[in-house]
């Protein structure tokens, strides 16, 4: 099968639209599938094929006002010439920018079967960025976006529930997993713990995302002024850029700012941190918690998205209701202050994931494919007969 993938983020991006589309490619082309992969042109980093795929590079653009982030330019016309050249038996569309909107169009002007993904809460980012009188139009302007395609993957029924309510059908849950051999607690690194100036029983709390208004990272540093006036000599560790570090690390020297880290040393610092505090309520998932579970280390956040789904109250980690920013930094600094009960509900969080798999998600996702494209050829054989 061939099979369309296009996004506006892909690697050497760093965010959980990126690493998951990065996921599901490879995996299509370690099922033997071929991916013609579409995404903007990096600035700095050619676009580089992996062996089964074959990537097209469109124009792009900057992000306003949040610099290493890039859009694609529409690219209809470029699409459509591509995919009647050589047709994909189906096309998962993963961004909703001026890309993915094009591709969408190319798509159904072409009756190639089409699905797309919602992974971006953008309706609630506005508001972070000044702009909250938008809200109601890009909610709009995604359920349109949205509307247009056969089917719409998201990764939480919670949020199938709310496309279905803004009139977009045929929507199907494809869940998230972990790779537990990267993300696993033998990589709690003692001597990475020293650098940050924590001992064996220094409380580490860490948060790792894009530093950015829409994360709420002030609850985090509000979470670690109360564990600190429990345990004076605990430490906070932020793993992340973006356009929030410069102020964040100028109003809070004592706190570690430790930039973009990938693989085996991102999952050093999952390990090496006693508890992770993720109060955002933007997420369409959160890649993070289910990397901070796997890892071991047990997760304080708002129950939504991935901690809704995941984290049972108080057995595998905390949940406090969305908005209660009160309850949250209180109970992660209550949490924080007790390193016993962070290691039990560690083990706990890293058990309760024993049976998540990414390669059954690729499996699902596959599924999905095959089916769209098995409906389109017997739709069109339907249409010949007649």
């Amino acid at each position: 099968m061939r099979v369309g993938i296009v996004t506006e983020t892909y690697a050497p991006d760093v965010n959980g639209v990126s690493l998951t589309v990065q996921s599901l490619a490879r995996g299509l082309v370690r099922h033997g599938h071929t991916v013609d992969l579409i995404r903007p042109i990096h600035p700095d980093t050619p676009a580089m094929a992996d062996a089964g795929m074959d990537v097209l590079a469109v124009e792009g653009a900057a992000v306003p006002r949040y610099a290493g982030l890039r859009f694609g330019l529409p690219s209809r016309f470029r699409l459509e010439r591509r995919w009647r050249s050589d047709r994909p038996d189906a096309i998962y569309v993963a961004t909703e920018g001026p890309l993915g909107w094009s591709a969408v169009s190319a798509a159904r002007r072409l009756g190639i079967p089409v699905a797309t993904g919602f992974h971006t809460r953008f309706d609630f980012y506005v508001g972070h960025y000044g702009f909250g009188a938008l809200t109601p139009f890009v909610r709009n302007y995604l359920a349109r976006f949205h509307r247009r395609a056969q089917t719409t993957l998201v990764p939480t029924g919670q949020l199938a529930g709310e496309l279905n309510d803004l009139g977009v059908h045929d929507v199907r849950v494809l869940r998230r997993a972990v790779d537990p051999q990267r993300f696993h607690p033998e990589r709690r690194n003692d001597d990475l713990r020293t650098s940050w100036g924590a001992g064996p029983d220094t409380p580490v709390m860490l948060s790792v995302g894009r530093v950015a208004p829409e994360k709420n990272l002030h609850v985090v540093i509000d979470a670690y002024r109360a564990l600190q006036r429990r345990v004076p000599g605990a430490r906070c560790v932020i793993v992340g850029d973006g356009p929030g570090r410069a102020a964040l690390e100028a109003a809070h020297p004592d706190v570690i700012f430790a930039g973009v880290r990938r693989g085996d040393d991102l999952a050093a610092y999952y390990a090496s941190a006693d508890l992770f505090v993720f109060p955002s309520l933007t997420e369409t998932f959160g890649n993070v918690v289910l990397e901070a579970m796997a890892s071991g280390t047990p997760v304080v956040a708002y129950a939504e998205a991935a901690a809704r789904e995941f984290i049972r109250n108080g057995q595998n980690g905390i949940r406090v209701a969305p908005g209660n920013e009160g309850g949250l930094i209180e109970r992660a600094a209550a949490l924080g202050a007790d390193i016993l009960a962070c290691r039990a509900m560690g083990g706990a969080a890293r058990l309760s994931l024993a049976g998540s798999s990414p390669d059954s998600v690729i499996t699902e996702f596959e599924s999905i494919m095959q089916s769209m494209a098995e409906e389109s050829v017997h739709e069109r054989s339907t249409a010949v007969a007649a």
